[in-house]
This record gives structure tokens, C-alpha cells and sequence, in this order.
């Protein structure tokens, strides 16, 4: 059986959709600041792990590291907003995911998260958005495109409902490149 781990940050929406769809497969979640995604783990039966990043600055990603066995198939970012360094990302080559509220390369980079992306694609009159899976490398959202899923940007459209409309597809196109990416059906 395949073994997941997700790093989370937030609400944890990507999560619960993870657990929903991989119910015995998700081993460990690592949030690195104190969230609600945290209880989601609990109430699902998974170890939860809080790897604060104010206290762990420095050491953050040699202490996640730490966290996740060898045998670990899938590490996915969902939600999971500090940098892993290029050690944690090598160890575990092509076998770290992230969605992105965008479509990559579009609005990525550092400091591009939650509202500000779609701050960003209303400001620049962007036609559409969406959501991009891509593996995780040394460059922020510069890893290889694995799944895009696109939404229309409407002339009404604001960053709050814009989000909201990602979202909505984020869950799906996770799901589908785990289930890809571990040939689980």
C-alpha cells in the first residue's frame, strides 16, 4: 500500500480531500505553523506533527526531514507555505508535490499565496485561472507541470470569489495526480 505524507499550513481543505480519497494510505501530516488542518489529522487517525516555523526557522526542513520515513511514496504540499530546503527536496526527487492556486507559471514564485495569486490574476486582467500540481523543486514553483485545471475570470469576479472557484477544482486535480502518480484507482 502506498504512503503518503501532506505538509500543511492552513484550513487544510486539500487535506480532508486527501484523507477522503487515500483514507489509509495518508501515514503522517507536518504543519509548520499551528492550523486546523492539524485537528483534521486528528480526527481522522493520522499523526499529526507541528514543526513550528517561528521556533524551527533554521532548522525547519532538516527537522520535517526527520519526520518522514524513507519508504515514504508521496510527499504533498497542500497548503504548505514555508520553503523546503534542496537536501529534504533531493532525498525525496520527483516524489514531492504542490498545488499552486494558479496556472504555473503565471503568478508564482515567492511571496504568491492564497488571496494575493488571485489578487494578482484579477489586477492583471487574466482571461482564466485555475490550479497547477507540479513537483517540487529548488526554485519556487519552478517544478515540472504534472495537471492544470483552468476557470474563467469573469468581469465580476473579485479575488474572494475567484479563490473560491479555484478551490473548488484544487481538490479534484490533487486527487486525480496522486491517484495517477500512485496507479491507485
Amino acid at each position: 500500500m502506498s504512503k503518503l505524507v501532506v505538509l500543511v499550513s492552513g484550513g487544510g481543505t486539500n487535506l480532508q480531500a486527501i484523507l477522503d480519497a487515500f483514507p489509509n494510505q495518508v501515514i503522517s501530516v507536518i504543519a509548520d505553523r499551528d492550523c486546523y488542518a492539524l485537528v483534521r489529522a486528528a480526527n481522522a487517525g493520522v499523526a499529526a506533527h507541528l514543526v513550528d516555523r517561528k521556533l524551527y526557522r533554521d532548522e525547519l526542513s532538516e527537522r520535517i526531514n526527520a519526520l518522514i520515513p524513507d519508504d515514504c511514496d508521496l510527499i504533498v504540499l497542500a497548503g504548505f507555505l514555508s520553503i523546503l530546503d534542496s537536501q529534504l527536496i533531493q532525498r525525496f526527487n520527483h516524489k514531492i508535490i504542490n498545488i499552486h492556486p494558479s496556472l504555473l507559471p503565471r503568478h508564482g514564485g515567492a511571496g504568491m499565496w492564497g488571496i494575493k495569486v488571485h489578487q494578482a490574476a484579477i489586477k492583471s486582467g487574466d482571461q482564466e485561472s485555475g490550479c497547477t500540481v507540479h513537483y517540487v523543486s529548488e526554485e519556487i514553483d519552478g517544478g515540472a507541470i504534472i495537471a492544470q485545471a483552468k476557470v474563467i475570470i469573469t468581469p465580476d469576479d473579485t479575488a474572494e470569489s475567484l479563490q473560491q472557484k479555484v478551490l473548488a477544482h484544487e481538490h479534484e486535480l490533487l486527487v486525480g495526480v496522486i491517484r495517477k502518480l500512485l496507479s491507485i484507482n
